[in-house]
């Protein structure tokens, strides 16, 4: 990928980014916070949910 080819696709970005309302953007930086899985899940797997279902079921 040449430079030329980068300052296109960063500039086509941009300008689709601020094409969008205020509303719209905002609405969708909220449904990406709402679909972002939680810290443990992200940094560690699925190991401290099985432990955590494990020892609340004692």
């Amino acid at each position: 990928m040449s430079i030329n080819d980068y300052v296109k696709y960063m500039t086509q970005t941009a300008v689709r980014h601020f094409e969008k309302t205020p509303q719209e953007r905002k609405s969708i930086k909220e449904l990406r916070k709402t679909e972002k899985q939680s810290f443990l899940f992200r940094w560690f797997g699925v190991i401290p949910y099985a432990l955590m279902f494990f020892f609340k079921k004692k």
